[in-house]
């Protein structure tokens, strides 16, 4: 079976405060949801009806099992999500002061699992027949992880749609310097680039958003999607199509997840054959309704929710 959707990358437990407008030390009471950005972008896709499946690790203990469940319970197949022993689980805390301060505390020490991906333990053939597959910039912030990214990348061989998450992650890496070389190396086989403002300047070393597009083009990609924050997203592709689409008007309780909910619906879009506008506006649209809410993986929202956001022109 060949599926829409393989993400490859993180996965965790998000620890997310019930209160909001509470710094940590005084938070109460937390609800945990499965999360990770390689996880929840497959996660966002499914709930959009696409076959969507994972490649990542745990721990061999209950958070492990938790996410086995977690995904299967969005329609995620699981079958290449592996326990490593010794290793936990990662959990991942926030604050949640909204409507722009969301402070991430990751707690993946000695090593996260999802870095422990091995080259020679990949189905080479099921990620070179999916209709899409995606990455990040975190697989490749450490070894066998990052070897393992590049050999998937590399036997792929820009079949089909082959996207790069930029996913820029400053503690997971010693120094910028040290990541450029791997972006550039990955961008080189992929066909899809997605990153913010920081992210494309990490990759390319340019910050404005049409010329960072445009180098990330004469990378190698055939589609560039500058994410803008309060000004929208810039989407350019190798055809000389450009769309630039203003946000979506919302009340954000939590911006956590919103870029994995884009990321979800622009598969969505790409997969169906849109328009860069449509895509945009839709995938806008689904980021905004996980603003709207609490929690990351949960909160992916259906079809029905993003045209009706994209209808009203705003997030009700």
């Amino acid at each position: 079976m060949a599926y829409d959707l393989i993400t490859m990358g993180r996965i965790g437990v998000d620890l997310y405060p019930l209160q909001t407008g509470v710094p940590l030390p005084q938070v109460t009471s937390f609800g945990k949801f499965l999360g990770g950005s390689a996880s929840n972008v497959a996660v966002a896709a499914a709930r959009l009806g696409r076959q969507a499946a994972v490649i990542t690790r745990t721990g061999d203990d209950p958070f492990g099992t938790y996410l086995h469940e977690a995904l299967k319970g969005f329609g995620v197949d699981d079958r290449w999500v592996t326990p490593v022993p010794g290793l936990p689980t990662p959990v991942t805390f926030c604050e949640v002061f909204p409507p722009d301060d969301f402070p991430l505390y990751f707690y993946r020490q000695p090593k996260a699992p999802d870095l422990e991906i091995e080259a020679h333990e990949l189905d080479l053939d099921a990620i070179r027949d999916a209709r899409v597959f995606w990455v990040t910039g975190t697989g490749l912030s450490e070894e066998p992880s990052r070897t393992a990214t590049l050999a998937a990348l590399a036997h792929r061989a820009r079949a089909g749609t082959t996207v790069f998450d930029l996913d820029w992650r400053p503690m997971f890496w010693t120094d910028l310097g040290a990541a450029r070389p791997f972006y550039t190396e990955a961008l080189r086989h992929t066909t899809v680039a997605v990153g913010n403002l920081d992210e494309v300047e990490v990759a390319t070393g340019v910050r404005e958003p049409h010329a960072a597009a445009r180098a990330l083009l004469d990378a190698g990609v055939e589609l560039a999607v500058v994410k803008q924050g309060p000004k929208g997203v810039l989407a350019v592709n190798s055809a000389g199509e450009s769309a630039e689409v203003p946000p979506l008007p919302v009340n954000v309780l939590n911006g956590l997840g919103a870029g994995d909910a884009f990321g979800g619906c622009l598969v969505h879009g790409l997969l169906a054959g849109w328009d860069l506008e449509k895509t945009m506006r839709h995938a806008n649209a689904a980021g905004a309704i996980v603003a709207s809410r609490l929690e990351c993986s949960s909160a992916m929202p259906t079809p029905d929710e993003i045209e009706a956001a994209v209808t009203a022109g705003a997030v009700r």
